[in-house]
């Protein structure tokens, strides 16, 4: 309970969600630890954060722009942050209790189809599916990918392969008698993740497996290329040329040229930093 309350509260505060409203983890894991304590005296279940739905929620809250060049996507705005929602989505939760004659009639495979919905919806933007799927793709149909411009395929496909690996062997865990352990397997997991140091450099680890997501690292990624564009269009500063090229004749011819000519600087009468003999006089009028 403390893990998936935990890892709920990282994922929904995230920075990238644009969350104005700071987030409050000791306290959200008080009044977990409050309501178990009033549910286990009731004989009532646990509160569990359900992941999913609560990704699903901040997605579904999300605001874009709505006027965009063609071609362009939509702009995002922020998270509509208020309490209706949650508040609306715990209160029919409690009344489906009350609703269990009606409940009964709808079929299983619709309640299966809704909770697959949320998870399909869920997948986009998370980088492990996106690897998953360029098994499938040809490269040049690959889309731009930042991690793509930094490692190899192959290091891509090695790893995507050991995360598949680990999620395989925590399902079958949890489908056995054995799910019990299901949290200290998942910790096991920080032992897989430092062994990856012995097969990935530190690199690839960090376009493989970092928290920052993929298109704020691609667009950090172009604003860097374009300042590099920038530098080289930009002209050399004034400084003096190499002489280490030339030879002792072009030297010496050189020393023999004469110095520009300067003429005579043109003053001009009417400015204002001449002398006063070049200032007009003031008449005063009468």
């Amino acid at each position: 309970i403390f893990m998936d309350q935990q890892i709920s509260a990282v994922i929904v505060n995230r920075k990238e969600n644009k969350l104005k409203k700071s987030c409050g983890y000791h306290l959200d894991l008080f009044w977990v630890g409050v309501l178990m304590a009033v549910c286990s005296f009731m004989g009532l279940p646990w509160y569990v954060a359900a992941t999913v739905i609560s990704i699903a929620h901040i997605d579904s809250l999300k605001m874009e722009s709505e006027c965009s060049a063609p071609g362009e996507q939509p702009q995002f705005l922020g998270v509509r942050e208020q309490r209706l929602t949650g508040t609306l989505v715990f209160v029919l939760t409690g009344l489906s209790v009350f609703l269990a004659p009606v409940l009964q009639y709808i079929p299983m495979p619709v309640l299966y189809g809704v909770f697959l919905y949320m998870g399909v919806a869920s997948l986009s933007g998370i980088q492990f599916w996106e690897r998953i799927k360029l098994f499938l793709m040809p490269p040049k149909h690959q889309p731009d990918f930042s991690f793509l411009r930094h490692v190899p395929l192959r290091r891509v496909h090695l790893f995507t392969l050991v995360q598949i690996i680990c999620l395989a062997v925590l399902w079958i865990l949890k489908s056995t008698f054995l799910a019990i352990i299901f949290p200290v397997m998942i910790l096991g997991l920080m032992v897989v993740r430092k062994l990856l140091d012995l097969m990935f450099s530190q690199h690839n680890l960090a376009w493989l497996d970092d928290i920052l997501p993929d298109k704020d690292k691609k667009k950090k990624e172009d604003e860097k290329k374009k300042k590099k564009e920038k530098k080289a269009v930009e002209p050399e500063s004034d400084e003096e040329p190499d002489r280490s090229a030339l030879t002792p004749v072009k030297i010496y011819l050189e020393a023999l040229e004469p110095p520009p000519e300067s003429g005579p600087a043109y003053v001009n009468p009417f400015s204002q930093n001449q002398t006063s003999e070049w200032t007009l006089p003031v008449v005063p009028i009468v």
